[in-house]
């Protein structure tokens, strides 16, 4: 007794005399004075290679109902919560991760304070990594996450009244579409879709198709495409999306023209805009990011950390490096982009908004005036490169996400802990036939924050093993039906759009959009009425 008592003395004070942080080397029992928990089993980060975390935005969630619900409920009102970890290293970041996180989001607490408490003790953390192996080279910390969260609630892109941590895990699937929403209503990124559906190196593919009825139904107007040309555009573009390409190599970093042709592309489109590149991880994260520093002046680190926080895996490389050393001239860019609205709005000048970004475009990236059509004719050479070049990074990536089991993320977590918070309902992600439960302002000029650290972090190179682990077809045909399901359905008025998981705002117009039926080229069959449904 005296041994957990010691245990419990050296843990990391949250709410005074109520909630404690420790780490530990074995697990350790509740009494009548406390309650204990833990949840290095039950939240479990699944790797693409040596990259262990931060743990994905459902498991938060999970987090934040789990110690909620055990700081309200009356049992353990007179007891101390003590949220401890006995794992590795690992386990010991993710879960110092968790409550930092927390005590931001829940304790009002600034990333500095929550961070400091988690280092009172001289405890000292892995960093975390990219999805790569080898050597680390590029430090991604627990107090960047915590100023990521921090900044995803200062923007509206965190929150939790109207999260469906069902849809998320759903639909962050490969067999199930491979999206995510990286800014609600702005930036959803996706895995690139092929000319038709099926299974190739182990993943699950899905045509156009698949992904029309939930893009109309969460205002998705636009899509980018970053990788070689896999399906006709006009596919896109004949059912009223626009359809826009800035190819450039896998596993690489855009040069000047494409990152100006994206922030173009981007402020001059009403609605969301569905990014992708193979894998739709590094080069969609890389250009993402560059949006986020330029428009909410984000730190790269931040950036980076919120992508990854909502789509592990994202930003390999040397793409973490490129993010960096394009942070100061992104935050100039921001601040010239603002100012100019904020003239137009003042009535200084009636100016086309397209005059605004002509003014900005003039601005160099590396020091050097930009133009556009100089650097288009080198995409194609590019495109044949990376096509003769075999299996790249974002194959490699997409099997061995693919190879991961299909379980939900915390087995043990209850249905009851999960329902802490209110979510929001999608109906057109309620019809997925009785399937099991699914697994799934303009921005105004900040000043940077006082702990800026700028960490010069060197280059680390991807590996090249490859993972081929073909799914059954048959469990392929039963989850891409749920993308397919509700292309029957005989209302598509655009006008009746729902904000998208997460959102927080009103969506744009989607005014662009044509009224069309959907294609029935390469639907699946919809997947049999399951006998036994079970929810975790």
């Amino acid at each position: 007794m005296s041994k957990e008592n010691t245990h419990l003395f050296n843990g990391i004070e949250f709410i005074k005399d109520r909630l404690y942080f420790a780490i530990l080397k074995q697990k350790i029992r509740s009494s009548s004075e406390r309650h204990c928990f833990c949840v290095d089993d039950e939240l479990s980060y699944e790797n693409f290679y040596a990259d262990f975390g931060p743990l994905n935005l459902a498991m938060f969630y999970r987090f934040c109902c789990k110690l909620t619900k055990k700081l309200k409920i009356f049992s353990h009102a007179k007891k101390k919560i003590v949220f401890y970890t006995c794992g590795d290293k690992k386990k010991q970041a993710n879960a110092a991760y968790l409550i930092g996180s927390y005590a931001v989001m829940h304790l009002q607490k600034t990333p500095e304070e929550a961070y400091s408490l988690l280092v009172s003790r001289n405890t000292t953390y892995l960093h975390f990594r990219d999805a790569s192996f080898g050597t680390c080279m590029y430090n991604l910390t627990i107090l960047d996450c915590l100023c990521a969260v921090h900044k995803a609630l200062q923007f509206g892109w965190l929150n939790f009244s109207n999260f469906d941590v069902e849809e998320y895990e759903h639909y962050e699937r490969a067999e199930n579409g491979d999206f995510n929403w990286i800014i609600p209503g702005k930036f959803l990124a996706f895995s690139g879709p092929h000319p038709k559906s099926k299974i190739e190196n182990g993943y699950p593919l899905h045509a156009p198709e698949a992904y029309f009825p939930y893009f109309r139904k969460h205002n998705v107007t636009t899509v980018i495409r970053l990788n070689k040309k896999m399906y006709d555009a006009k596919r896109f573009t004949d059912m009223g999306f626009d359809h826009h390409d800035l190819f450039f190599v896998d596993g690489s970093t855009p040069n000047d023209a494409i990152v100006t042709k994206f922030m173009n592309i981007c402020e001059n489109t009403d609605g969301a805009i569905a990014v992708h590149c193979k894998a739709g991880l590094g080069r969609t994260g890389t250009l993402i990011a560059c949006y986020m520093m330029k428009h909410f002046r984000l730190t790269a680190a931040e950036a980076i950390a919120w992508i990854r926080i909502c789509r592990p895996g994202s930003v390999i490389g040397p793409q973490q490096n490129f993010i960096e050393d394009l942070q100061s001239s992104l935050w100039a860019e921001g601040d010239l982009y603002r100012q100019k609205l904020s003239e137009l709005e003042n009535g200084s000048s009636k100016m086309a908004v397209t005059g605004i970004l002509s003014g900005v475009d003039d601005i160099s990236i590396n020091g050097k005036n930009k133009n556009i059509a100089r650097r288009t004719e080198m995409y194609f050479d590019e495109e044949e490169e990376e096509e003769r070049s075999g299996l790249t990074q974002g194959d490699k990536l997409r099997a061995l996400k693919s190879k991961r089991q299909s379980r939900a993320s915390t087995g043990s977590l209850s249905l009851e802990e999960n329902k802490i918070h209110t979510r929001s309902t999608s109906n057109s992600l309620r019809i997925i036939l009785q399937s099991s439960a699914q697994r799934c302002k303009s921005v105004k000029s900040q000043n940077p924050s006082d702990n800026v650290d700028v960490r010069k972090r060197t280059r680390t190179s991807l590996g090249s093993n490859r993972a081929n682990s073909p799914l059954l077809h048959s469990r392929l045909a039963r989850s891409l039906g749920n993308l397919h399901v509700m292309a029957s359905e005989k209302n598509h008025e655009f006008s009746e759009v729902s904000p998208g998981p997460m959102a927080t705002g009103s969506m744009g117009s989607q005014a662009n959009l044509k009224h069309v039926s959907p294609v029935n080229s390469e639907l699946l069959p919809l997947p049999p009425q399951p006998s036994n449904i079970t929810t975790a």
